[in-house]
């Protein structure tokens, strides 16, 4: 912890260090009851209503690449930050450090995606900014956005609201988006068709929504399955159990994964959320799921257990179990 104080951590880090760093460094400075929490988005109560807030910023290399590009992962990680906490989107910022030469022919690609991104969302791009900086000081295009949302009144979803017994459900097959770059990052020529996930979640969320009984959704990017489900054992004081065997992932994907070394589990998503609900809501929420275009393979993958400490244990597929910590740095960087 110590060390986290002096330096600043190298670009690849994620998981657990990156945890370190915002709570060692900057909870020190800007703690507040808004903040504290640290999920997908903040609550901002104003008068008569709650607004939820976030931001995120992207550095994806490259920027195009099967699925999906920079742009429309960008609009697509806000509007699913908003929308796990329970929020309908409103609207977006979006602001630009351009690389001097920056093709513009690819910078219009990646506004138009953008567009059609923010469009199928329903929401739209209000305010931003520009930034020129000089060549070889922001690899090509950095992108960051803001947005804003209305939740409901009545609605709350809270990572700290999970209760023993909940089920864990995960929206589909998991690890597609940080392949799909590697593969084209590297040009490793992987088969199968492999595709960025990256899709605007808001309508999925809320056909889940109508069916009572979620306690908290989370948006599974950067870290992925393990790193979110270590996050939520924390904040609500239970152990997580998975079973390998329920945690859809496309038989394309599990074959990179091992050839490549990658545990899907710590692979990021753009498209992809997880769900802790009750018991009795499960099957309702799988059908409002699978009803939607973006959630056709969700499936109950676990559920959380009161035990000595919180932690997350997988049920592995050869009958035994291992317990699976929070990411030390990011198996794959520069994905999101």
């Amino acid at each position: 912890m110590a060390a986290i104080n002096k330096v600043v951590l190298g670009h690849g880090s994620g998981g657990r260090l990156s945890r370190e760093l915002v709570e060692s460094v900057f909870l020190k400075s800007f703690s507040n009851p808004s903040l504290l929490p640290l999920e997908d988005s903040a609550e901002v109560k104003i008068p008569g209503a709650t607004l939820a807030f976030t931001t995120d910023s992207y550095v994806v290399t490259p920027v195009e690449f099967p699925g999906a590009d920079i742009g429309r992962v960008a609009v697509c990680g806000t509007v699913n930050d908003l929308a796990v906490k329970g929020a309908r989107p409103l609207a977006l910022s979006a602001a630009f450090i351009l690389e001097e030469g920056f093709p513009g022919g690819l910078l219009e690609r990646i506004t138009a995606s953008m567009r059609r991104a923010a469009d199928e969302a329903g929401v739209s791009i209000v305010t931003g900014d520009t930034k020129v900086v000089e060549r070889g000081k922001a690899d090509g295009i950095f992108i960051n956005t803001s947005g804003i949302g209305l939740i409901p009144r009545g609605r709350s979803l809270s990572s700290a609201a999970v209760r023993a017994g909940d089920v864990i459900i995960v929206s589909g097959s998991l690890a597609d988006h940080g392949v799909a770059v590697m593969n084209a990052r590297d040009r490793l020529g992987l088969e199968g068709g492999i595709k960025s996930d990256a899709a605007p979640l808001n309508g999925l969320i809320e056909a889940a929504l109508k069916v009572p009984g979620t306690r908290a959704m989370r948006d599974i990017t950067r870290g992925g399955l393990a790193t979110v489900l270590n996050e939520v054992s924390g904040a609500c004081g239970l152990t997580a159990e998975v079973d390998e065997e329920a945690v859809p992932v496309s038989a394309a994907t599990r074959s990179a994964c091992a050839l490549l070394g990658l545990d899907p589990l710590y692979v990021a998503n753009e498209g992809k959320i997880v769900i802790f609900a009750a018991p009795g809501a499960a099957a309702g929420i799988l059908r409002a799921l699978r009803s939607h275009r973006y959630g056709k393979n969700a499936s109950v993958a676990g559920r959380m257990l009161k035990e000595k400490k919180p932690q997350v244990r997988m049920l592995t597929s050869i009958g035994g179990s291992r317990i699976m910590l929070m990411l030390e740095g990011e198996q794959l960087p520069r994905i999101c």
